[in-house]
């Protein structure tokens, strides 16, 4: 016999509850919150790989762990605005929005300069439809009703 109306509301349970959030947050939060457990991961596994490096090339070794540790640090980054645009929060709406902005600036530099994965367009085009279901309007609605709830302190 399953109990699953029973489902704990606190704890690591309530961090995956999206339930009552408008169709729109719930698919943009999937996305953020997928993609930063994704870049989290990568930027371990690239910190990891980058050991090896010091063995043959330290200085580019060194700047490869920075640019890792910087990867795990957007990732564990774009999973708290995740879990908190989920409550409501507007700054993490905003933050996200950044991190879209930051993902255009980055794929155009990469796409310039000719290296690497060719600009990371799809990201990039992931990071924007999330973006743009975080402002349409049954989001919006969403944010103003938690704020007028009191849901949204420190806002």
């Amino acid at each position: 016999m399953s109990n699953s109306s029973r489902v704990p509301r606190t704890g690591f349970a309530r961090m995956f509850l999206v339930a009552g959030l408008p169709t729109e947050l719930k698919v943009s939060f999937w996305i953020w919150f997928v993609g930063g457990i994704l870049g989290l991961l990568g930027g371990i596994l690239g910190m990891l790989a980058s050991l090896v490096l010091f063995a043959a090339a330290p200085g580019a070794a060194t700047l490869v762990l920075l640019l890792m540790v910087l990867a795990a640090a957007v990732g564990a980054t774009q999973i708290v605005f995740a879990l908190a645009m989920k409550e409501g929060k507007r700054w993490a709406r905003l933050g996200l929005t950044a991190l879209t902005g930051a993902t255009l600036v980055l794929a155009v530099v990469n796409a310039i300069i000719g290296v690497g994965q060719g600009g990371n367009w799809a990201g990039f085009l992931i990071s924007l439809a999330a973006t743009v279901l975080l402002w349409l309007p049954n989001s919006q609605a969403h944010f103003a009703a938690a704020r007028s709830s009191g849901n949204t302190s420190s806002e």
